[in-house]
């Protein structure tokens, strides 16, 4: 492929990258219009402007008459009228255009970002994903509302001053026009530099805030392994790169400014030598000088904002490739269109169509290797979960306990054999259905900013207060939210961060209950909390967990003893199963697990008593 060829593919690329905002950008193209219409008839004026004082010069200064003067000042007050109406129009309809598409973008990610599986959210920095809703949003809508304008009038108005200038005198005009293309690859090469600096500094700008965000929400855990001064170091590191880049492309714009200073001074320069001689010898009015030098003042400030913003514009592409990447982005899981077509989506479902759960789960036939993963977790395996029955997961931090249950939940699909939901594969109904009828509690819950109340009723929606408050009894946790100030309306603060840790896994708890399912999924839920609370969590669970299926991950084995079934998990494989009594008299992984483990909660009990 030549050189040529190669350039047109790029370029039609980009063109296919901008065309993907179309449909965003049709429902502002009246607005855009206005903005451009009202900045034309604006670089029109700035064009008239230097004609003015021309004007005045020859009719009213060299004279030394005033005759006319009020129609003169009529005539320049209509123009600034003119400028000033088209200028409101301008600021308000373009700042619209730039919210607005802004807005649009962001619920469009937002909406999308809802849809995308688990793996996804696994994978990507939470950084990441906001700088594409934030940041990259803004520029575009920034981009769009603003630079797109400046770009035409400032080629407006350069062609424009040319075209004037030509008209009047070709001569003293080339004078002025020899300097533009100096003055426009002088811009290009400093703004592309001054540009990448300028990427380099966001870059570590991020990095700056990655370590503000560390240093503040892991302030306790800095302070307890006493590495402030590391951290201190690691800042000193990022903000000196941070300095030295931002010297930099400051060292550029003072070279830069000046060097178009000189240039434009030369051009007026230019002017005056020339456009002087030709005045002496009457070629040329001293009016029409004056709107020469007033042209060569000013013009190679639309030249170097034509540059610039066609530069800034450009880059925008790496923005648009961004955002409309993840527009693009398909979910690893999906529903089937009949699927869809007769239980709706996770943003319209068709909740009238949704069948009972019962909770009996079948594993048939399962083969399962993650997205990322060289060999299968699971092999040939099977499983029969009656309704009802509770399954305990035991294994040793790291041997992969999570992997039976995010198939059971649907989060991941297994890669050969199906699963089946009251006899039925679960791809035949909707994810939303499926997950509508979980309850996850996690090892560390997440609440939402708001208050108990708020959180709770997340279980479901159209509960009434009356009903939280039973979901929060059922669990053990009305005492400690009536405990609290405001009770029920106190506010948890970002995270739950107004909570200890065994509270919130109570709310969460409780919002889980609120939410009626008929599975349950425990994970590790009583690992990182105090005895106390673990007694009236194990209290709630015997209550939460009658006549429901659930899956119990499980960190102390003295709390599984009564499940149904229990499942030996040891380097991503299942390679025990059965009950309690079953495991133990096998005299196998589990056994030695269980003894090694009663051994030191024995010792911690007798230290604890001393």
């Amino acid at each position: 492929m030549s050189n040529r060829q190669k350039e047109h593919k790029e370029r039609f690329t980009s063109l296919k990258v901008w065309a993907k905002l179309l449909p965003f950008l049709k429902p502002y193209a009246k607005s855009m219009a206005v903005v451009l219409i009202t900045m034309l008839v604006n670089a029109g004026v700035d064009i008239v402007y230097p004609l003015f004082s021309g004007y005045a010069v020859d009719r009213f200064i060299t004279p030394r008459t005033t005759q006319g003067l009020w129609g003169f000042a009529a005539a320049y007050l209509l123009v600034v009228l003119v400028q000033m109406t088209c200028t409101l129009i301008f600021g308000r309809v373009a700042l619209r255009v730039e919210m607005y598409l802004g807005r649009d973008l962001k619920k469009t990610l937002f909406t999308h970002l809802q849809t995308l599986s688990f793996s996804y959210y696994n994978q990507t920095p939470v950084g990441t994903i906001m700088a594409r809703v934030m940041s990259d949003t803004g520029k575009i809508g920034g981009v769009f509302a603003w630079s797109l304008v400046d770009i035409f009038w400032s080629g407006a108005y350069v062609l424009g001053c040319m075209g004037v200038m030509l008209c009047f005198n070709w001569r003293l005009a080339l004078l002025v026009i020899v300097t533009v293309p100096a003055i426009a690859l002088l811009t290009l090469y400093f703004q592309k530099r001054i540009l990448k600096i300028n990427r380099e500094v966001r870059k570590i700008n991020a990095e700056l805030t990655r370590h503000y965000n560390e240093g503040i929400s892991g302030a306790k855990t800095s302070k307890t392994l006493v590495i402030e001064d590391k951290n201190t170091a690691a800042f000193g590191e990022v903000t000196e790169r941070m300095r030295s880049r931002t010297v930099h492309a400051v060292m550029l714009n003072a070279v830069y400014v000046p060097i178009i200073g000189f240039l434009t001074s030369l051009a007026v320069a230019f002017v005056i030598t020339g456009g002087g001689g030709m005045a002496l010898k009457g070629d040329l009015s001293i009016g029409d000088l004056t709107v020469f030098v007033n042209y060569a003042l000013i013009i190679a400030d639309p030249v170097q904002t034509l540059a610039g913003t066609i530069s800034n514009f450009i880059s925008t592409q790496a923005n648009i490739e961004r955002v409309t990447a993840l527009m693009e982005l398909q979910p690893e899981i999906t529903d089937t269109p009949a699927v869809i077509e007769k239980y709706g989506t996770s943003l319209d479902p068709k909740r009238e169509n949704w069948e009972p759960l019962e909770g009996r789960i079948t594993f048939e036939d399962i083969s399962f290797r993650y997205p990322d993963g060289t060999e299968n977790v699971l092999e040939h395996f099977d499983l029969e979960v009656p309704a009802g029955s509770t399954v305990a997961i035991v294994g040793e931090t790291g041997a992969g306990k999570s992997t039976l249950v995010n198939l059971a939940c649907r989060f991941f699909e297994p890669t050969q054999g199906r699963i089946l939901i009251d006899g039925r594969d679960y791809r035949e109904r909707s994810m939303l259905w499926l997950h509508s009828n979980i309850g996850y509690v996690l090892q560390t819950p997440h609440l939402f900013s708001g208050t108990v109340k708020e959180n709770i009723r997340y279980g479901r929606l159209d509960a009434t207060d009356e009903e939280i408050v039973a979901a929060a009894k059922l669990v053990n946790a009305h005492d400690f939210i009536m405990r609290m100030e405001k009770g029920y309306d106190s506010d948890v603060g970002e995270g739950g961060g107004q909570l200890s840790t065994g509270e919130k896994q109570l709310v969460s708890f409780a919002r889980a209950v609120l939410a009626d399912p008929r599975i349950f999924v425990l994970d590790e839920a009583t690992s990182s909390i105090d005895t106390h609370t673990e007694a009236l969590i194990q209290e709630a669970i015997s209550t939460l967990l009658t006549g429901r299926t659930s899956f119990l991950i499980a960190h102390r084995l003295s709390t599984i003893r009564k499940a149904d079934m229990i499942l030996v998990v040891r380097g991503g494989k299942i390679i025990e199963q059965g009950t309690h009594r079953e495991l133990m008299q096998r005299g196998g992984y589990y056994a030695e697990l269980y003894s090694r483990q009663f051994e030191t909660e024995t010792a911690e009990s007798i230290l604890t008593a001393k």
